[in-house]
């Protein structure tokens, strides 16, 4: 497995051209949607939004969201998006935890979809995310389940090839996190590194900052 940091820069320009990825993120939408009660008056950080695919559709849910990514090429992206539709409720930001960079504000909401696996350390992003939530808001990260490191063909800035969720749940409850739990979310179906079809699973599990 690579561990040099991967460059989404170059990817941006491409990045929804692929209906899986498409998909998965209205599926993982629904399912953050089916969990939370998203209401109008909700701040909401959306952590490695990419190029916004999870983060407009929650626009239309919530009062305003933050759209945080260490890619300027994924956050160019979105900027095109809000500036063309136009959107008046995200903010792009760039954050990159690798140049020592950290997450502020306070949100009652933090989603994070399809992004753990590329954070090095889980745990300093957890308690970060525990800091920038108000008393009893709410955290969803989306992720794979385990896998044999074929879901991306070319590991590259993939840490972690899936996660166990009972592992993921005390990682919260250490985080200091409540009423934690786990989903299945969606399911996806590509080739593997031998193009046989294969089924990749993708959880998602939620919590809450204790009051």
């Amino acid at each position: 497995m690579k561990n040099s940091k991967r460059n989404f820069d170059i990817e941006a320009a491409t990045w929804d051209e692929e209906p899986i990825r498409v998909q998965l993120a209205k599926d993982l939408f629904r399912a953050i949607s089916e969990e939370i009660v998203l209401t109008p008056t909700m701040d909401a950080l959306d952590f490695g939004c990419g190029t916004g695919l999870v983060t407009i559709q929650l626009s239309e849910r919530v009062g305003h969201v933050t759209g945080v990514d260490s890619s300027q090429g994924m956050l160019d992206v979105l900027e095109h998006k809000i500036q063309s539709y136009p959107i008046k409720n995200i903010t792009p930001r760039r954050v990159d935890l690798d140049c020592g960079d950290v997450l502020d504000g306070l949100y009652d909401l933090v989603v994070s979809t399809m992004t753990l696996h590329h954070i090095r350390e889980v745990m300093p992003l957890l308690e970060q995310f525990a800091r920038v939530l108000k008393p009893g808001g709410h955290l969803c990260i989306a992720d794979l389940d385990p896998e044999h490191g074929e879901f991306h063909g070319n590991n590259e800035g993939v840490f972690h090839l899936g996660f166990e969720r009972c592992g993921l749940r005390d990682l919260l409850a250490r985080a200091a996190f409540v009423d934690i739990s786990d989903r299945s979310a969606a399911a996806v179906v590509k080739p593997d590194a031998s193009g046989k079809m294969k089924t990749f699973a993708v959880f998602l599990v939620t919590g809450r900052r204790a009051q």
